[in-house]
């Protein structure tokens, strides 16, 4: 490196006997930059239950700092044949997380001839969550977003989770990302009690559009280029992924509602009873 690279700070620090550790590297040369700062980041991830399961989307869009790292990444992923998981931070490390998930799911299925109850898995998840806190201390966060068909009650549930593992079960709807302060806020406008799986789909593309309309690391439907978020499905026929086709139909028709009406649907007020 040049002496003249941050102003010969760096130039120094390599020559210093230390750890080979890049984190505490960086933690001592430049305590500003977290050590996540430039990795590609996942954002927004919406989910909601409908009469049938559950459904779970995510935009496609990862970011390092500024900048667009890619605009067609997929953060939405079938973990077992009636679960899905999203996950929102560090890519990389959110990509390994769910392929180690995968594995331990299948793993325990043959082992034991039977699936793990989505109690289970959940717990499970949330212990994989807990392996990475020593780097979530250091920024590289991870936090995924669990949601599946409850065989045992006949009903779609969600689970989140924080940085350190907890892990919460949430009721109607949730979103995890930059994104889902926008996001819940137009769910809470929009969800109602046992809708079809169409009107859920409507909804969480909705949720989605107005994450992205406030928060540029989100990005919304792109129909130059024809990317969408990525739609999963969990009822009691399992696991279904929408094809790009049928996800940029939901997408079209959102983008085609807000041409009308940039604010989006409106709620309609309950009617006061006299």
């Amino acid at each position: 490196m040049g002496a003249d690279y941050l102003g010969g700070q760096f130039t120094a620090a390599c020559l210093k006997v230390g750890t080979s550790s890049f984190a505490d590297f960086l933690a001592g040369s430049a305590p500003d930059l977290p050590p996540g700062a430039d990795l590609p980041h996942g954002t927004t991830i919406v989910t909601a239950d409908f009469a049938g399961g559950v459904i779970m989307t995510g935009d496609r869009r990862s970011t390092a700092g500024s900048m667009i790292a890619q605009r067609d990444i997929e953060k939405v992923f079938r973990s077992d044949d009636f679960s899905c998981v999203g996950i929102s931070g560090v890519a990389g490390l959110g990509l390994e997380l769910v392929r180690l998930f995968q594995l331990e799911l299948e793993h325990y299925e043959k082992l034991e001839g039977r699936t793990l109850s989505l109690e289970g898995k959940a717990n499970r998840l949330a212990a994989f969550v807990r392996g990475n806190l020593g780097g979530a201390m250091q920024g590289l966060v991870v936090v995924p977003l669990f949601a599946g068909y409850d065989e045992e009650i006949g009903k779609g549930r969600i689970f989140s989770y924080d940085a350190a593992g907890g892990r919460y079960e949430e009721h109607k709807y949730y979103s995890i990302g930059s994104g889902s302060v926008f996001a819940r806020g137009s769910l809470k406008k929009l969800y109602t009690e046992g809708m079809a799986e169409g009107a859920a789909i409507t909804v969480c593309m909705q949720a989605l559009y107005d994450a992205a309309d406030d928060d540029s690391a989100t990005g919304g439907p792109d129909l130059t280029r024809r990317i969408y978020p990525v739609v999963a499905v969990v009822t009691e026929d399992g696991f279904r992924r929408l094809t790009d086709d049928e996800a940029g139909e939901y997408a079209q028709a959102v983008v085609a509602e807000r041409m009308e009406s940039p604010g989006g649907p409106i709620a309609p007020l309950r009617q006061a009873t006299t």
